[in-house]
């Protein structure tokens, strides 16, 4: 039966006893199907190129209007002509993985094999709070730069959190191209101006360091935190390392005679750091009140074989390092009256005090363990230049000979 489908034409059709199939008078091809249950639906009927027949559906009648359905069935015969398949494009498509999809292989594939635990973890928390939410169930393909741009402005208030979440964006659109996922040179995090961020440069003070000195040496200090966590902290002033380096040191690292410690998993990879005399101090307490322990828990149970930490900086946990220092920073800083200092800052004043010695910046970078030199770049401006420092030290001499070495 052929007839120009119409709406008026269209429900003017009764159900039967089985599928009845109308054909549009003006559109080979496009049609309209009438269940016994009196459903109708719009489909398009074609051959492809090597001869293959299809039926693929449009749409149902109702939501969609024969004049819109009849567009439709317009552009896929276009397409059918030019060589295409719109059915198994329409296959594929439906087929097609989502970001979703695309977070769970970054994360299995990529992250988890080549990022540190806490790097992993980061990147889950930006994916399942920012990522997902927001485009998670949009086909990969699909994802356009306004979607990243539009996430990335709603998350102005917080620049740095903005900025983090496009990198790992770009990221990991790069990889669905490296995967076929995507055609090449279409990142859709690509080309998008990052927020400006304000540089938090907070170095303590000479007076704030002596403060804290003080406070961490104090009867008081023992009172509100663990000689385990006041050697951490006091670990972070003099060696200038990350939280997570002090707090994941192992004693087998440690080499007193050379005064060195081995970090086999820093951010710019393995690291031999040198120990000033003061931080072997530290340590060697530690040391001792271990191997004291080690020696009560001998004399207690002579029979058993006695284990102690392997971490330097012992947890609650039995074999376990502190895992958190936030609540006896927080003890430390307010006994110091320096309340605005994070622990991170501990690593700031160590590199502007080395630069302020007049050290040079690659020098710097390697105690700091910066794999990139911009990183070490920040302290330039503390720096003092070697002919002040070549100065001061002669002026510093000249004194010392012209009021030490007077003769009566």
């Amino acid at each position: 039966m052929k007839t120009k489908l119409t709406v008026k034409s269209i429900e003017a059709l009764q159900p039967a006893d089985k599928d009845q199939i109308i054909w549009d008078a003006e559109l080979p091809g496009f049609g309209c199907k009438v269940t016994p249950k009196g459903r109708k639906s719009y489909f398009l009927y074609y051959r492809t190129k090597d001869g293959q027949q299809r039926r693929p559906a449009i749409g149902t009648h109702g939501p969609l209007r024969p004049e819109a359905a009849r567009e439709i069935a317009k552009r896929w015969l276009a397409e059918v002509a030019a060589g295409g398949d719109p059915s198994q494009t329409r296959k594929i498509d439906r087929s097609a993985p989502t970001v979703n999809k695309l977070c769970d292989r970054y994360l299995e594939e990529h992250a988890e094999t080549r990022k540190k635990a806490s790097s992993v973890k980061n990147d889950r928390r930006i994916i399942d709070v920012h990522i997902r939410p927001a485009i998670g169930a949009k086909k990969i393909a699909s994802v356009a730069r306004s979607d990243i741009s539009a996430l990335h402005h709603s998350l102005r208030s917080t620049p740095y959190e903005a900025n983090r979440m496009l990198a790992l964006a770009s990221k990991m659109f790069s990889l669905a191209e490296r995967w076929s996922l995507r055609p090449d040179n279409t990142n859709p995090a690509k080309n998008i101006d990052r927020f400006r961020e304000e540089k938090r440069e907070r170095y303590l003070s000479p007076a704030e360091l002596k403060r804290l000195w003080i406070a961490l040496n104090s009867p008081e200090a023992k009172e509100k935190a663990s000689d385990s966590a006041i050697a951490a902290i006091k670990l972070l002033i003099l060696t200038g390392r990350r939280v997570s380096e002090v707090l994941g040191l192992r004693w087998e690292w440690i080499d007193f005679k050379a005064k060195t410690m081995r970090l086999p998993d820093t951010k710019g990879g393995t690291l031999f750091v040198s120990l000033a005399d003061s931080t072997i101090a530290v340590l060697e307490e530690l040391h001792q009140s271990r191997q004291a322990r080690l020696e009560r828990q001998k004399n207690a149970k002579p029979d058993e074989d006695s284990e102690l930490n392997p971490f330097v900086i012992e947890g609650k946990r039995q074999g376990q390092p502190l895992v958190n220092l936030q609540k006896p920073w927080r003890a430390m800083r307010e006994m110091a009256k320096i309340d605005d200092v994070r622990l991170h800052d501990l690593r700031h004043t160590y590199a502007s005090v080395g630069a302020g010695l007049g050290m040079s910046l690659p020098l710097l970078g390697r105690l700091l363990g910066h794999s990139q030199p911009a990183t070490t770049s920040r302290y330039a401006h503390l720096a003092q230049s070697p002919v002040s420092v070549a100065a001061n030290q002669i002026g510093d001499e000249l004194i010392r000979l012209a009021t030490n070495d007077q003769h009566p």
